[in-house]
């Protein structure tokens, strides 16, 4: 049975293929981030999907990828490459690379990107977008 850590560090290792992208190997949700940062965190759980003890279970996740400052050129050209379908930057790419998550899932897909704007973040204001994971796991 797969539990919500062993799926987070899925994906943080998913992730850690894109060159220069920094994510926790444990998937824990840092304190401060060093762009380009990708934090892993779980949004949803729909238990019982197969109407069965121990059966299927649907969770979703969000990734937000942070790059440099707002007001830094080169931050939104970076973003812009992680937003991308495909790519050795996109995030869809890394993130489906290895759908069960080192054996720990059934399926995970990239359904989405959004909120592609500013964060704060320990106050200072950086560039990030948001993307929408669905992983299917018992």
């Amino acid at each position: 049975m797969a539990s919500i850590a062993s799926l987070r560090i899925g994906i943080a290792t998913n992730l850690g293929t894109i060159s220069g992208l920094r994510t926790s190997s444990t998937g824990f949700i840092p304190d401060n981030v060093n762009p380009p940062y990708a934090i892993v965190a779980p949004s949803t759980v729909d238990y019982h999907k197969s109407f069965s003890t121990g059966g299927l279970n649907t969770y979703n996740f969000t990734v937000t990828v942070v790059v440099g400052r707002v007001s830094e050129r080169t931050s939104q050209a970076s973003l812009d490459a992680y937003c991308s379908p495909t790519g050795t930057a996109s995030i869809k790419v890394a993130v489906e690379s290895d759908r069960t998550l080192g054996g720990n899932a059934y399926d995970c897909v990239v359904t989405g990107m959004r909120n592609y704007g500013s964060i704060t973040i320990a106050e200072n204001t950086y560039l990030a977008a948001e993307f929408d994971l669905v992983v299917q796991a018992n």
